[in-house]
């Protein structure tokens, strides 16, 4: 099943993540909801992303695997690709929601510093994500989430 494409004007959200299947399945979850999507799956991606489109908010996955992609091996870690988003593309507002496989509690004190306080575990919780996601953006172009 296709989804329609965003509405003008809708909210932008930033996935990065270097699994397909995460980035598929975000994409048909966000734009059900009226969410216009961006994808990367290396931080160098990310960080060409955010200078060109300026998103809304940026969905984040905290590991990931060293390769040439990832600006020379050195952003494998989200909170780097964070840390170098709000330095180098003027994205310090952007809230960030971080989803991971990794457990919560080994990087709580590092999101609290990061200034990141929604983080998700995966497998996630769709209806509670989206739940965050509309708090965070106060709702979608489409209507209310159901």
């Amino acid at each position: 099943m296709e989804t329609p494409p965003p509405a003008p004007g809708a909210k932008k959200i930033l996935v990065i993540d270097d699994n397909r299947v995460v980035l598929t399945a975000m994409t048909f979850m966000l734009r059900a909801k009226g969410y216009a999507v961006l994808l990367a799956e290396t931080g160098a991606e990310a960080i060409s992303i955010l200078r060109k489109e300026h998103p809304d908010l940026i969905l984040l996955d905290l590991d990931f695997p060293p390769d040439s992609g990832n600006l020379g091996g050195g952003l494998r870690d989200g909170f780097l690709i964070i840390d170098w988003a709000r330095r180098m593309c003027d994205a310090e507002k952007i809230p960030v929601i971080i989803v991971s496989s990794l457990d919560p509690e080994q990087y709580k004190a590092r999101a609290q510093a990061a200034g990141i306080p929604t983080f998700f575990r995966k497998p996630v919780d769709r209806q509670k994500l989206m739940a965050a996601i509309q708090s965070m953006l106060g709702g979608t172009p489409s209507g209310p989430l159901a």
